[in-house]
């Protein structure tokens, strides 16, 4: 075996993962066996908010370490069904292969770089592109794009609901029509399809374990490593596409899960404290389809959502286990997070888009090649502290105009070097933190949303905005935002 003078990053990156939903974050009925030894022999922190709760400003974000702001992506592109804006704006920006990425800068360093899974660096082929392919359009089509971002080897998916029809084609869905699962399987995508009334249903996968969309990225993953260059370090990206919705999970963990005593969160609304933010409730609400939301609904939902959290747990640890075989785990960090959160019921919403905690807030692990006493973190942090990080580790320097600082410090007990605040954007909606308040406001008008006090209120239920005796502190966070978005960082 030859060992990589520097070492490698295994960087595993769900889509939708709730914070909490970890047997290592204290979830009395999750099964994560996995991320939980891997928080055992790493620190853990509890306090990470992503950029934006939702998918592509959030992974902009992180492959440059920006804020969304400054990258001009305030929500997903105009195919996505979470497309809108409070000023009937249909602008939206793009992802630019000309940014400085993190891979770029590894692979600068000498690094191979590799993307398994989702990246959602694009959109979803308009009608005028499917019948340009032909009449049906590959998702391949799209992987020389991705590599320009810095990446040596892309296996490109997306979202569960491209595979309900045959006019797309994935590396996926090819390997299910090869299996015969194909219509089985489209048919039950169609069944749930977005903003549908059964939408949020959870449901028991079609297809088995063994064949299933997460097991198949991981099967690659494994693949992958067994037959890359060895005189290289390497950067890889395993990018599960789920617990995204559709809550739909394999057979065994929905066996598993099917008779679980699940305790349903608070369904109680978002209380509306003005005209600009009862827009975007009303927004939140019709998304998450508020009216299906009973209790029972939310149990089997979630009992299906984690499943597939604990079905990732699995296959994580089958890449971790042919590490081992190669020799290569005691050179290898690995880090564990995601894009955002999601909701679970909290609330009385499903999804993310919002700034709780169950939305805004992601896990994040992070373990070196030779382990450490297990132990957590409470310091502020932001996905752009992962791309600085990964930065750190490669001995390289992070993409210029990177926002996040090097989280290795950490792994010393040094204090004093995270964020003051940390902060996070949707649609023409910021919100930062600190380590007491979140505040939350519309930035055209100025208008201010949400102040919670997270030491006496943690679950976020009084809403202090229009309390007269807190207008000083509502002023305070007010320049804050704006002084951040001031500081606006062009590329």
């Amino acid at each position: 075996m030859v060992t990589a003078m520097k070492p490698n990053i295994l960087f595993i990156f769900s889509d939708q993962h709730r914070h909490d939903v970890m047997g290592c974050a204290g979830h009395p009925l999750v099964r994560t066996p996995t991320l939980d030894a891997l928080a055992g022999r790493g620190l853990r922190f509890t306090r990470v908010w992503c950029q934006s709760p939702i998918c592509q400003p959030s992974r902009a974000s992180l492959i440059t370490g920006r804020h969304p702001y400054d990258l001009d992506l305030f929500y997903n592109d105009k195919s996505s069904a979470t497309h809108a804006s409070r000023d009937g704006g249909d602008t939206s920006g793009e992802f630019d292969p000309e940014w400085p990425t993190v891979m770029k800068q590894l692979q600068a360093g000498g690094y191979e770089t590799a993307t398994i899974g989702k990246t959602h660096y694009h959109g979803i082929p308009s009608p005028e592109d499917i019948k340009a392919a032909g009449g049906r359009y590959d998702f391949r089509n799209y992987e020389d794009m991705v590599k320009r971002f810095g990446w040596d080897h892309v296996l490109e998916e997306f979202d569960k609901y491209v595979h309900s029809t045959r006019a797309f084609r994935t590396p996926y869905s090819d390997y299910l029509e090869e299996l015969g699962l194909g219509k089985a399987y489209r048919e039950q995508i169609r069944s749930v399809f977005r903003l549908t009334p059964t939408h949020w249903r959870g449901e028991t996968s079609v297809v088995s374990q063994e064949n299933d969309l997460t097991s198949f990225l991981a099967d690659h993953a494994i693949d992958w490593l067994k037959k890359r260059r060895r005189d290289k370090p390497f950067l890889l990206k395993l990018a599960f596409v789920q617990p995204h919705v559709p809550l739909i999970d394999d057979p065994d963990w929905a066996a598993y899960y099917a008779n679980a005593d699940i305790a349903v969160p608070d369904l109680n609304r978002p209380v509306k404290t003005n005209e600009a933010w009862s827009w975007y409730i009303d927004q939140l609400m019709k998304h998450s389809q508020a009216a299906t939301m009973t209790a029972d609904f939310v149990r089997e939902g979630s009992r299906h959502y984690f499943g597939m959290v604990s079905l990732i747990d699995q296959k994580i640890g089958e890449v971790l286990a042919a590490l081992t075989m190669q020799h290569e785990l005691e050179n290898t960090w690995i880090i564990y997070s995601c894009d955002h959160g999601e909701m679970l019921g909290s609330h009385g919403l499903w999804a993310k888009m919002n700034f709780y905690h169950p939305s805004v807030q992601v896990p994040l692990l992070l373990v070196p090649p030779i382990g450490m006493t297990g132990r957590q973190s409470n310091r502020l942090s932001e996905l752009t502290d992962v791309t600085a990080t990964i930065a750190d580790i490669a001995g390289v320097e992070p993409p210029a105009g990177c926002r996040g600082k090097s989280l290795l410090s950490e792994l010393n007990c040094v204090t004093g070097t995270g964020h003051e605040l940390v902060y996070s954007r949707i649609q023409s909606y910021a919100a930062v933190r600190d380590t007491r308040y979140r505040f939350t406001m519309e930035m055209n008008s100025g208008q201010a949303c949400e102040l919670f006090d997270l030491a006496n209120d943690p679950d976020e239920n009084e809403n202090l905005v229009n309390e007269p005796g807190r207008k000083g502190m509502v002023d305070d966070y007010r320049d804050a935002l704006n002084r951040i978005q001031d500081n606006r960082i062009d590329w």
